[in-house]
């Protein structure tokens, strides 16, 4: 059977159900991945043997602490055994069939990219059509991403966070922008979000989200620079009461000096023209130049 030269990973926690419709869903494309990987945290040994009797192919790495999306993705990219590493979450997953078809056409025509970035959808959004066409962006969703491997590696990969709300993909979107990487997002790559997004309500990550942002700053910001996280801070405040989500800030709030202390070995400013250009690629995206693709068996092919 013909497969993509794509390692699909998927971080997996407290959602067996989930995980299992998001394999099958990896499963299904035409063509497939050439590996599957799932990393299952907080040591769920029953998501893992659910994962191993269903998809014995795939490849099944269970942590015993709770390392977090990113720390989980640090862990497999690292041993993908391909270029091309296709990130979902638990409850993520392609839209298109041959969506891995579609991320080696994109791979081999932006080589100079090295996070390519698809468009999201959640439960009750429609989603929008897949147009070819693509944009330099400064962030990306770790759920619904391709990393070319070797230019994830070049860096440390993620800050283990539990709970990554407002941190995670930031950071690491951040540090590739200094060291010249590009991240390309394009609508002709969708994927699903099988959630409404409510527990982005819950407290606990309420408090992470704002915390977090605090740690963003004094982790990559230089001094110079730190106004600009206390504005983020406060603006992300505002916007949390003026959504009713008021629970958790001040918990939040009262974490940063322990939050920072206890990350602080993750320190490395970098230069405060990298941190003003990403914020202003952030706010003005530059669109591409690109040649679709004419290739019938991948430019019409669809979801079921």
């Amino acid at each position: 059977m013909h497969v993509a030269p794509v390692s699909a990973i998927v971080a997996a926690h407290k959602r067996k159900a989930m995980v299992l419709k998001t394999m099958r869903c990896i499963s299904e494309c035409s063509p497939p991945p050439d590996e599957i990987m799932v990393h299952v945290d907080g040591g769920e040994e029953d998501t893992a043997e659910a994962v191993r009797t269903e998809f014995p192919h795939a490849k099944v790495i269970v942590s015993s602490g709770n390392l977090g999306p990113g720390g989980a993705r640090n862990k497999m990219v690292e041993t993908a055994a391909n270029e091309y590493v296709a990130s979902f979450d638990d409850d993520s997953y392609p839209v298109e069939r041959d969506y891995f078809a579609r991320v080696i056409v994109l791979m081999e025509t932006f080589p100079d990219v090295s996070i390519l970035n698809a468009a999201v959808h959640h439960r009750g959004e429609h989603a929008k059509p897949d147009e070819q066409h693509a944009s330099l962006v400064s962030d990306f969703s770790g759920g619904a991403c391709i990393y070319r491997r070797s230019a994830f590696l070049t860096t440390s990969g993620y800050v283990p966070l539990a709970m990554a709300y407002g941190m995670e993909e930031v950071d690491l979107a951040l540090r590739m922008h200094a060291d010249g990487h590009r991240i390309m997002h394009t609508p002709w790559l969708r994927v699903f979000h099988d959630t409404d997004l409510g527990r982005h309500a819950d407290p606990g990550v309420t408090a992470a989200s704002v915390a977090n942002i605090a740690l963003l700053t004094f982790l990559r910001y230089p001094v110079v620079c730190w106004p600009i996280g206390v504005g983020q801070l406060l603006k992300r405040v505002k916007w949390l009461l003026h959504n009713g989500r008021r629970r958790g800030i001040v918990k939040g709030l009262l974490n940063v000096p322990s939050h920072l202390y206890g990350h602080r070995v993750y320190r490395s400013a970098l230069r405060a023209t990298s941190v003003h250009s990403y914020l202003k690629l952030r706010r003005t995206p530059v669109r591409m130049s690109w040649e679709p693709t004419t290739d019938p068996s991948i430019s019409h092919r669809r979801a079921d």
